[in-house]
């Protein structure tokens, strides 16, 4: 039987379009009305698998012991459960955008503020992030986010909280941390990441790939995230070649987050460059750095229309990365054999997509009523694009390889999600492939 690439879409956990809820400058509403449609529109936005929310920590706790989360939290994973999504979630420490501060105001009481300087013309503060209250109030928020979500199925990932604005490992555009050296500072964010890692057992949490520009042990970071089995962000596709690099020779099984933001359609903001909209010119590089994800994001602006008027004018790039983004697997070649009087098969797994597969590939072999006859894993982050991995299967003697199943499965940090195969022949409602003899194709020797 020999397959071919599917033309479609594909959906599985670990790659897609995250569709961006809720970005650093908050909700347009406060009207609870108005609110739920402006995100239910997003959420039914048919191009985006993913939705993404980053949040301010005193969004989502007011005060110890307890979760107190905003209503665009509460509501954006409800829409998940209704549109058959997952959800993914930053929770910011730092949030320059905003008025004040981003932290609970129990923590400002008990925890020193440090003056960073001036940025969008308000003075800046950040927290003594080694202070002890501050973190055992940070492990206290972990604890209470993971008892929740660490392994809850609409989870996708998480994204490391690092030091400074926004989160992302800096306090640009000043080059030093509110702590009193690099040392210090390295040494307090890998223990703030220790909690996190111990604490999020079963979802991958994703570090920025933010140059160590602030001086704050950035690339330590970044390395402890990877040694981890974790995967890796950055927030730019441009300016910064560091970030490219680190993304482009990741391993095969870390998977990688691209934000970019998207025009929304206007002339004045598609930049036209010999005919390419610079929206375009974007996605183009997403697709060269090898991305499992890119964000569906009106930067500061974020409305479902502005999504849509862009993609109603230019939709050729953006199909062409939703056809090829992440990992596309599919059994390109199942040759049957006999050994003596056991059937067995040989099977070679090709990758349509740009990138390695974010895990662990389980194969499974199965009869028609779900017996299971043979079954094994890839190498991690195999199959490859453009490379194909061939796997061995003994069958029990008798077996008739036309009509079982073949099916798979990824493995993220102890949890297995099913996967659908992304071949152009008929599957099964649970993304099975039926074995057959492919027109053409039988051979005597």
């Amino acid at each position: 039987m020999a397959t071919t690439p599917s033309l479609d879409v594909v959906h599985n956990f670990g790659s897609g379009f995250i569709t961006y809820m809720v970005d650093e400058v908050g909700v347009p509403y406060q009207d609870t009305q108005q609110l739920h449609a402006y995100l239910d529109e997003l959420a039914a936005f048919p191009l985006g698998n993913i939705m993404y929310i980053r949040v301010n920590w005193k969004d989502i706790q007011k005060q110890p012991g307890r979760l107190d989360p905003a209503a665009h939290w509460q509501m954006t994973f409800e829409l998940a459960e209704k549109y058959k999504k997952r959800v993914a979630f930053r929770v910011m420490l730092s949030n320059p955008d905003i008025p004040g501060l981003a932290i609970p105001e129990f923590v400002e009481q008990k925890v020193p503020m440090v003056k960073i300087g001036m940025y969008l013309g308000r003075m800046q503060y950040e927290p003594e992030y080694n202070h002890p209250y501050f973190q055992s109030a940070f492990q206290e928020l972990h604890e209470l986010l993971a008892a929740r979500y660490n392994g809850n199925p609409l989870i996708e990932f998480i994204d490391t909280a690092m030091y400074g604005f926004w989160g992302e490992g800096h306090t640009w555009p000043y080059d030093f941390t509110s702590l009193p050296d690099q040392d210090t500072a390295c040494r307090t964010f890998l223990d703030l990441f220790d909690i996190q890692r111990r604490l999020w057992s079963k979802v991958p949490l994703v570090t920025n790939t933010q140059p160590d520009f602030s001086h704050a042990g950035n690339d330590a970071l970044l390395d402890e995230t990877v040694k981890t089995h974790n995967w890796i962000r950055t927030d730019t596709i441009f300016i910064e070649n560091q970030q490219i690099d680190a993304l482009s020779n990741r391993p095969a099984w870390c998977a990688s987050i691209s934000e970019v933001g998207i025009s929304d359609g206007e002339e004045k903001n598609l930049f036209l460059d010999e005919s390419v909209t610079l929206s375009d010119n974007v996605v183009y590089h997403v697709k060269d750095i090898g991305a499992n994800y890119w964000s569906l994001w009106n930067w500061h602006k974020i409305a479902a229309s502005r999504l849509k008027k862009y993609y109603a004018q230019y939709p050729s790039a953006i199909d062409h990365l939703a056809r090829s983004i992440g990992y596309r697997v599919r059994p390109s070649w199942i040759w049957q054999f006999k050994k003596g009087d056991v059937p067995g098969l040989v099977i070679g797994f090709v990758n349509d997509g740009i990138a390695g597969v974010p895990g662990v590939l389980e194969l499974v072999v199965e009869r028609a009523d779900g017996t299971v006859l043979a079954y094994g894993d890839l190498d991690a982050g195999y199959p490859l694009p453009g490379k194909v991995r061939q796997a061995l299967f003994l069958l029990p003697t008798g077996t008739v390889w036309e009509g079982l199943r073949l099916k798979a499965y990824i493995h993220v940090k102890g949890m297995k999600y099913p996967v659908c195969w992304a071949c152009k022949q008929q599957l099964t409602d649970d993304g099975a492939l039926i074995l057959r003899l492919t027109r053409g194709l039988s051979f005597k020797v």
